[in-house]
């Protein structure tokens, strides 16, 4: 009798040190390396982002608006729009924030909370809500692209200057996709250049497009005559776009090209 209460109680030690063992589990180096990656991956929490100076706010799947502010003498402060396009970690930005406190802001939050390197950000046009924060950019290593037109009037105006170049067209890969870069012509400004991502359908198009709504705007460096025509053939270029974020106001769709035609016409 004794040797089986023996046996018992050497049996019940032994299960329970194997349920302690158990619970130890999800702090072993295997159960650690699993949450390391699912930390990797942005939350519901994690796709927008608002400071005094950014926010940041998905569009569609890999696309997200970035928006900053610009303290101008004629309008006041004015909202500014960017818009940031990620695939397998990395991502490319197309207009700096107004300042390198929101670039750099910016950069983090891309970084921290959806794990993607910033790989490029391409100015599309030479006005400082494109340029503000191009320094912040640069002192993280991070390329820096524009026109030559853009280039040539930034020199000119004495702003921040990216440092790569290209013509007319200009293709940079974000992962295992790809964005495109187009001069389409002559409108808000001489050198106004749009980007496009063919995977989400959506297009940033910059101080070319307006928001629903909207008046003409800074009119010092544009050409209002070729303006409409220089939509309307964006929009022939582009008939399958379903996102469309102008530089300043609220995010659209298809109907943006059509209100900023006939505004100009």
């Amino acid at each position: 009798m004794l040797r089986e209460r023996i046996k018992i109680s050497l049996l019940a030690g032994l299960l329970l040190s194997f349920g302690m063992l158990s619970c130890q589990r999800p702090d072993s180096p295997e159960r650690k390396t699993e949450d390391e990656k699912v930390a990797t991956f942005p939350t519901k929490k994690q796709q927008s982002y608002t400071s005094q100076t950014l926010e940041v706010h998905k569009i569609a799947e890999q696309v997200y608006q970035h928006l900053s502010f610009l303290e101008t003498q004629s309008f006041g402060k004015v909202p500014c729009n960017g818009m940031v396009v990620i695939d397998q970690q990395e991502a490319i930005i197309f207009d700096t924030p107004t300042t390198d406190q929101a670039s750099l802001e910016l950069i983090d939050w891309v970084e921290k909370s959806l794990g993607c390197k910033v790989k490029a950000v391409v100015a599309t046009h030479f006005h400082e809500d494109c340029l503000g924060g191009l320094q912040a950019f640069q002192q993280r290593g991070v390329h820096t692209y524009a026109s030559h037109r853009t280039i040539a009037l930034a020199k000119a105006n004495h702003t921040a200057v990216p440092a790569y170049s290209f013509d007319t067209e200009l293709y940079l890969e974000v992962g295992n996709e790809k964005v495109q870069v187009l001069y389409p012509g002559k409108g808000h400004t001489h050198d106004n250049v749009v980007g496009y991502f063919p995977k989400a359908e959506a297009m940033f198009g910059g101080c070319l497009i307006k928001e629903l709504g909207a008046g003409k705007g800074n009119l010092a460096d544009a050409d209002t005559v070729a303006w409409s025509q220089t939509v309307a053939e964006l929009k022939a270029s582009y008939p399958r776009v379903k996102y469309v974020i102008p530089g300043h106001g609220k995010v659209g769709g298809p109907e943006l090209l059509d209100y900023t035609i006939r505004l100009f016409e």
